[in-house]
């Protein structure tokens, strides 16, 4: 099991991390005096910073973090934020870690303008700077995340889902931006078409394993650990990977069951249970952490043409701790 970190993952750019702070709250930056209230909110819950330390691993292992390294940094995280500000206003969410949602704060219409506001100022980085190898990568991430997350509510309403909707929704919803920070931090530091494909195709292999770690962890981690309740996804009517698997691999009575419970999306403690049983008995667990593990090796094999550095260490040290985090 890997004894990585994100934090120690992200040593060998945490100078960069630490001057991208400051450059970001100035992008940021507005004379609107509610707008800029509310901006200083969401800085005040600085997080661990993955994405800007994925594009500058990415581009410290192409050859070289520079200025366009941050441009591109900032542009993901802008994205980033705008879609989990929006997020917490689709979802009616009251808090995010621990803290109270913008739209709980300051309501919807607030949360969804601010949400737009930070969008518009990543997409402005990108063109005052003449990025539109940016603007070409992370547009194509928004139209993925919205596909995918319609997608997701579309078969959501239907009975069943397939193994190959349920990638397509991951890849588009989660691995996209993972790509994208790696296809960014590539970007900004070298010309070569066949580095810039490697990385970005690292992020996605990489972004999928994530997805994939996150839902067997709904199906094992302990409430403390994982900061939800166990079986959230049931609770929620999603089916995901390790159930998916466990109804392939039992019989197709008892799937049926276990579906029928899922998709009730009225599951008490004791039929949530039931599903975690049942996806534990049928191996769909053990056989989506093992989708997982193989998918991340699939990730460090595309990183072959890169030369050896701290950089690509830690691009590999960041695959290997998606697939064995316990939150």
């Amino acid at each position: 099991m890997s004894t990585h970190s994100i934090n120690s993952i992200s040593q060998p750019v945490q100078q960069e991390i630490d001057q991208f702070d400051g450059y970001l709250r100035e992008q940021v930056r507005s004379q609107t005096a509610l707008l800029d209230t509310v901006v200083r909110y969401i800085m005040r819950q600085r997080g661990k910073r993955v994405r800007p330390a994925l594009v500058f691993l990415a581009a410290g292992a192409c050859g070289g973090i520079n200025q366009r390294s941050f441009i591109g940094a900032a542009m993901v995280e802008l994205l980033h934020t705008a879609t989990l500000v929006h997020d917490d206003v689709v979802d009616q969410a009251d808090e995010r870690r621990g803290v109270a949602s913008i739209n709980a704060v300051w309501k919807n219409k607030v949360a969804v303008l601010v949400g737009d506001y930070f969008l518009s100022r990543g997409l402005l980085i990108a063109v005052n700077n003449g990025e539109f190898d940016y603007l070409r990568v992370t547009s194509d991430a928004v139209r993925r995340m919205s596909e995918g997350e319609l997608l997701q509510i579309q078969k959501s309403r239907q009975k069943a889902i397939d193994e190959e909707t349920y990638f397509r929704i991951i890849s588009d919803k989660t691995a996209s931006l993972i790509s994208t920070c790696c296809a960014i931090g590539a970007i900004s530091a070298t010309d070569n078409q066949d580095i810039r494909a490697a990385l970005t195709q690292f992020g996605e292999l990489v972004g999928l394993a994530f997805q994939i770690r996150d839902d067997v962890l709904d199906y094992t981690s302990r409430t403390f650990i994982l900061g939800k309740p166990v079986g959230n996804d049931i609770r929620e009517g999603k089916v995901t990977l390790p159930l998916l698997y466990a109804m392939q691999r039992a019989e197709k009575s008892e799937a049926k069951a276990i579906l029928g419970i899922v998709k009730s999306k009225r599951a008490a403690t004791k039929d949530v249970g039931r599903v975690v049983d049942f996806a534990q008995r049928a191996g769909g667990i053990d056989a989506a952490q093992d989708k997982a593990n193989d998918l991340q090796r699939q990730a460090v094999e595309a990183l072959a043409p890169l030369t050896d550095s701290a950089y690509k260490t830690a691009l590999v040290d960041f695959a290997n701790f998606v697939v064995t985090r316990t939150s």
